[in-house]
């Protein structure tokens, strides 16, 4: 008896088009999407290697910043004095040797004649000295507008004093509203003067040089009362 045979010579591979045409199609398809996903998955390490750098760039950027900002306030530290006074804790009339004027407020170009030498208040230009120490000599009618606004300025003649003298006064000057430099045709070697205010000393360890400062420094009594001391001019030589 003849044994059956099946009823076709071959067949194609199950789960595979017997169509070469769709059987190459369906490869590059799949080729395609595989490539796709290898472009993207790329492109989304290379995007997140992106963000790690520019993260690392911001903190050595904000690092460095840091740094910087520490060391311009260790070096203002260093540098400025700040002590501070209580401001109106002495009696004006009783520190011996203040003298009192009456001098205008008066905005002006140009140069300015003040009948005090240095000046201690009168006509001024409309931009003030900026407070701080400085180891040169400044022009009259911006030191003048500070007094305007209740700074102490101490002025003193460069070749009656030593270095360390000249130190020691910096010692009284405040971190704010306080002025220092030197001064040309003084009669004494030191004055300290206020608005409408002055004294003149001999000797930079004489207590009277405090006790201004605690009669005058910020008082309320000047014609500008807790104006600024900063943002306007800075003159040569400031430290």
């Amino acid at each position: 008896m003849a044994s059956k045979r099946s009823g076709s010579s071959s067949s194609a591979p199950r789960g595979r088009s017997g169509n070469p045409a769709r059987a190459a199609e369906a490869e590059r398809l799949a080729k395609q999407r595989k490539s796709e996903t290898v472009s993207a998955k790329a492109e989304y390490e290379e995007n997140v290697r992106k963000r790690r750098r520019g993260i690392a760039a911001w903190w050595a950027v904000g690092s460095v910043a840091a740094v910087a900002v520490a060391a311009l306030i260790a070096w203002s530290f260093i540098t400025t004095p700040w002590n501070e006074y209580d401001i109106a804790s002495v009696d004006p009339s009783s520190i011996e040797g203040v003298e009192t004027f009456d001098n205008g407020t008066d905005h002006v170009t140009g140069e300015v004649d003040y009948p005090q030498n240095p000046p201690a208040g009168g006509p001024h230009n409309q931009a003030w000295l900026n407070c701080g120490v400085y180891t040169e000599v400044q022009e009259d009618e911006h030191a003048v507008h500070s007094l305007e606004h209740g700074a102490v300025w101490i002025t003193y003649d460069a070749d009656s004093l030593t270095d360390a003298e000249v130190e020691r006064l910096r010692e009284y000057v405040p971190g704010g509203y306080g002025l220092m430099s030197p001064y040309e045709g003084m009669d004494t070697p030191i004055a300290v003067s206020a608005w409408n205010a002055q004294l003149k000393l001999d000797s930079v360890d004489d207590s009277r040089i405090e006790e201004f400062f605690q009669a005058y420094w910020r008082s309320p009594d000047v014609p500008e009362p807790g104006a600024s001391c900063t943002g306007a001019i800075d003159g040569p030589g400031r430290l």
